[in-house]
């Protein structure tokens, strides 16, 4: 039973995509950046055991002595897993590879899939006044996944612009489905965000038309577009945002972060 006397909690969006390489954990950095930008404050989950979104905000391998691993398995406080970045009012959990051994530890709990949802929804969370917290999933529909959708208010789904991009989508939205049926009744899509899009390129072209044909108002508006800054940004550990504000692509975040807060205005209208 909910606590009437508890602050609204923030917003939780999975970015979630069994594939890799469609640009999920770049969203999920440069996405948190732009909506801070827009005065939220946003805290990252990383459940990738790759520890890619960590990395690409900042934080060393030696300063992940606690972690997304340990949150979930109760083994240690939000106060010692929340880490500050260099971009203000970003924060995140990091992840190490002890995570891809998560799927075998949990497996035995009969809580299994509601491990994250209980950790993001204790009451300690409040104190940061957090508005979003984007989880960056693993490329795969595994437990850890299964866990940030039953813990997430929506999905959001970075979609490459290239050939099959199409194809493991159905996929997902089984997916999706089936945590909607069992245990997050509440669940929906976020939306499809087109990533790697090449203007010039008619594949590009063709999986944007075949995208709004198929999926219709599911697909955003904004595109990202395939973008040396982007790909650049993470060696130096930092956003795009910060890395070259003027970019194409830190320009591309900034729209879709402006889209998906305009949308969330309407549906609370």
């Amino acid at each position: 039973m909910s606590d009437p006397t508890r602050p609204p909690g923030p917003k939780i969006i999975a970015v979630a995509n069994q594939k890799g390489g469609v640009g999920k954990t770049t969203t999920t950095i440069n996405l948190g950046a732009a909506l801070t930008e827009q005065g939220c404050r946003v805290l990252v989950v990383d459940l990738d055991p790759q520890g890619n979104a960590s990395t690409g905000l900042g934080i060393e391998a030696g300063d992940r002595e606690f972690n997304t691993y340990d949150l979930i398995l109760g083994e240690a406080d939000l106060a010692d897993v929340i880490h500050n970045t260099d971009t203000a009012n970003l924060l995140i959990i990091p992840a190490t590879v002890d995570l891809s051994s998560a799927d075998i530890e949990l497996i035995s709990n009969e809580k299994r899939s509601f491990m994250l949802h209980d950790a993001l929804r204790q009451h300690a969370i409040d104190d940061f006044a957090f508005d979003y917290i984007l989880i960056d999933c693993p490329p795969s529909l595994n437990l850890l996944t299964v866990n940030a959708m039953v813990a997430a208010h929506s999905v959001l789904v970075p979609l490459q612009s290239e050939f099959f991009a199409l194809e493991g989508l159905s996929q997902l939205m089984l997916t999706v489905r089936e945590v909607r049926q069992t245990a997050n009744p509440g669940l929906r899509i976020e939306g499809i965000v087109l990533t790697m899009y090449d203007g010039r390129n008619r594949l590009s072209q063709q999986v944007e038309t075949d995208a709004r044909d198929n999926l219709g108002d599911l697909v955003f508006k904004t595109i990202i577009p395939r973008n040396v800054r982007v790909s650049e940004a993470p060696s130096f550990a930092m956003p795009v945002l910060s890395y070259e504000p003027d970019s194409k692509g830190a320009q591309a975040y900034r729209e879709l972060a402006s889209e998906m807060l305009g949308n969330h205005r309407r549906v609370a209208a």
